[in-house]
């Protein structure tokens, strides 16, 4: 029986076997465990309820502060100087402090750390993002990280897999964060449950890097288990760019099964924007538009994270807003997602396209995506912002709404002060 990309790669991480199948329980050695600073010190008290001394490869684990940092207040400066006493104690090689740090899942790719045909785990959700280089990783509990941790191996129940196919070329304007709101709209929330999303087709050499990285992210919010793409020449330039760790290319057998394959054409896609409260809620800016002839009416823009935090995103927003103002009683928020980001904003001019448009720029941090800071919205108050949820009271007051969207229509909407396309201006 053939085998998807994600099967091979998790059997060839599983001592004594060749193959393994949807189903199939398996305990598999793992590349890289990640944590940050409010999963990580969850998992380092397990680990000391386990009488664990040490970790199973100090080069192997990566422990980044970026939800609340720069420290927001005394008990997210506790839980870092948790971290930060653990990665001191045990010498973990890749441990970011405050100046060299990003939001984890840019960073990290970034540095090198994620490459094809690795088995990444990491305490959070969105470690799924670097599917994107062909590697099979997921989110896990602080428990599965304090775990992997100790010895290096984590259990998995082996997912099954749909087949996502590719075709033509994004429209000016249209992005990554466009085709997987579509895909998410299109499928549910639930669409994806415990299940692998293998992106595949001649469409896929039309998507930046930066795009399949947005993609790969929110197959989270499908309720996937991992997002993969094949590692074509524009992802091995990627890899061989940015790490000089060994990497191993997998691809899918002819013969493997999917539950179910999707043929989407990436020039049909337009500016998608998911509507309160799940990221399901998708609507094209045609429909927004017949739908709200008044338009909808929002209160503050978020440009960042590690969706939509990268150097793509900050070029995009820029062209938007450059020569152009901030609504009045608008808020825009700016924040890119790692400090090479930034210095790439600066050198770029970006970051003074957006502050004489009227937005605030903001060091690296998950900050206002989770409701920790940066961002927080009161009762009744809108976002549109280009994180990755739209839970009720996400970013803030259970009475808040926030809109998911890309930087290109995030920054549109910030000088409209109405949710609105870039081509709209």
């Amino acid at each position: 029986m053939g085998m998807t990309m994600t099967q091979k790669i998790l059997a060839a991480h599983v001592d004594g076997v060749s193959e393994v199948k949807a189903g199939q329980l398996i305990e598999a050695r793992l590349d890289l465990v990640l944590g940050n600073d409010i999963t990580a010190p969850v998992a380092i008290k397990e680990m000391e309820k386990m009488n664990v001394t040490g970790v199973f490869d100090k080069d192997k684990i990566a422990l980044v502060p970026d939800h609340f940092t720069p420290n927001k207040d005394i008990k997210s400066a506790e839980n870092c100087k948790i971290m930060r006493d653990f990665a001191h104690r045990n010498e973990i090689t890749n441990y970011f402090e405050i100046g060299e740090m990003g939001i984890e899942h840019a960073l990290l790719p970034e540095r090198g750390l994620t490459v094809a045909g690795d088995v990444i785990i990491g305490a959070d959700s969105h470690t799924c993002t670097y599917g994107a280089l062909g590697a099979f990783s997921t989110g896990v509990g602080s428990t599965d990280m304090a775990a992997g941790m100790a010895i290096g191996k984590a259990w998995f129940k082996v997912p099954a897999a749909l087949r996502f196919n590719l075709t033509g070329q994004l429209n000016k304007w249209v992005s990554g964060k466009d085709v997987i709101l579509h895909i998410i709209g299109m499928i549910g929330v639930d669409g994806a449950l415990y299940k692998s999303m293998e992106f595949v087709g001649d469409g896929i050499a039309n998507l930046t890097m930066d795009d399949r990285f947005t993609i790969a992210n929110m197959a989270i919010e499908a309720g996937a288990k991992n997002g993969i793409f094949p590692v074509d020449e524009l992802a091995l330039s990627y890899i061989k760019a940015h790490s000089d760790k060994p990497y191993t290319i997998y691809e899918a057998d002819a013969d493997a099964i999917y539950d179910e394959e999707y043929i989407i054409d990436l020039g049909t896609i337009r500016p998608t924007v998911s509507f309160p409260h799940l990221p399901e809620n998708a609507k094209t800016i045609d429909e927004i538009i017949n739908e709200f002839p008044d338009g909808v009416k929002i209160d503050q823009v978020v440009i960042g994270s590690c969706t939509n935090g990268r150097i793509d995103d900050m070029r995009a927003a820029a062209e938007i807003m450059k020569g152009r103002k901030v609504a009045k009683g608008m808020r825009c928020i700016v924040i890119p997602a790692t400090q090479k980001i930034y210095l790439e904003a600066i050198e770029e001019g970006l970051l003074k396209i957006f502050v004489e448009a009227g937005a605030v720029v903001s060091t690296p941090t998950c900050g206002p995506c989770l409701g920790g800071f940066m961002g927080v919205l009161a009762a009744g108050e809108r976002c549109v912002s280009t994180t990755n949820r739209n839970f009720i009271g996400r970013m803030g007051h259970v009475d808040s709404e926030i809109y998911l969207a890309s930087p290109a229509v995030a920054a549109a909407s910030s000088i409209t002060g109405v949710i609105s396309s870039p081509e709209e201006l």
